[in-house]
C-alpha cells in the first residue's frame, strides 16, 4: 500500500507506518490547493493522510481512486498525531478508494 503525507503532517509520522509512504514536500507538491494535490497523485497512491479537517466539505470524492484518512487532532504536532497512529494503521485494511474516514481519539 502507497501512502502519502500532506504536508500538514510531519515527516516523521512517516517512520510509524508499515508502508510505503511519501510526503507532499518530496514530491514537490507543496503549496497546491486539495483539489489540485488530490489529482497529481490519485493515480500514484492509496492513501492520503491529513489533519485537514475541511477536506471533506472541499472535495467530492465519489469517483476518486485515492482514500483519505483525517486525523482529527488538536495540532499537527507529531506528540499530537501519533497517539492516532495505531487507528489509522488498522484503517488501512478495509478503506477503499473514494473514501473518506475521520479518526479521532
Amino acid at each position: 500500500m502507497k501512502i502519502i503525507l500532506d504536508e500538514c503532517v510531519p515527516r516523521r509520522v512517516a517512520n510509524e507506518l508499515p508502508h510505503d509512504v511519501s510526503t507532499v514536500r518530496q514530491l514537490k507538491l507543496a503549496g497546491l490547493d486539495n483539489g489540485e494535490l488530490l489529482k497529481e497523485i490519485e493515480n500514484q497512491f492509496d492513501v492520503f493522510l491529513t489533519v485537514d479537517q475541511n477536506i471533506q466539505y472541499q472535495q467530492n470524492l465519489i469517483t476518486s481512486k485515492i482514500a483519505i484518512i483525517v486525523l482529527v487532532v488538536q495540532s499537527n504536532r507529531y506528540d499530537d498525531i501519533i497517539p492516532l497512529i495505531p487507528s489509522g494503521i488498522s484503517a488501512l485494511i478495509d478503506i477503499k478508494p473514494g473514501e473518506l474516514l475521520s479518526i479521532s481519539s
